[in-house]
């Protein structure tokens, strides 16, 4: 069996955050709101796309932040995004370089770890 793709990535929070989440995600990042399928949507979280990228958000009741476990986003531009999280009391942190890419850590309100990078130019 050989992986073909990424269909989507699920992040926790705790009940009861959804709301916080979705602005983190559509405001800061550029996500846009999914409707869940039928079979699916009396499920407490929500779904939401960027690009090619379709990401999950699902509640758990004795939630624990991702500290190291994280996504890595590609954005468009980096230090707009780093400014718009700072702006907003989001911590970022630099890590060592990797090659091609620029990049920083910072964190969903929730504690979450994300990764996010810019090719370099």
């Amino acid at each position: 069996m050989i992986v073909t793709g990424l269909e989507h990535l699920l992040i926790a929070v705790p009940e009861g955050g959804e709301d916080e989440e979705r602005r983190f995600f559509i405001e800061f990042l550029g996500f846009k709101d999914v409707e869940k399928p039928d079979s699916v949507a009396d499920r407490r979280g929500f779904w939401l796309t960027a690009g090619a990228v379709n990401l999950h958000i699902g509640t758990e009741a004795d939630f624990r932040p991702a500290k190291k476990a994280h996504p890595a986003f590609l954005v468009a531009d980096l230090d707009a995004v780093r400014t718009r999280l700072e702006a907003a009391g989001y911590p970022t942190t630099d890590d060592v370089a990797l090659p091609g890419f620029r990049r920083f850590f910072t964190a969903d309100p929730f504690g979450n770890r994300i990764e996010l990078l810019e090719p370099d130019a």
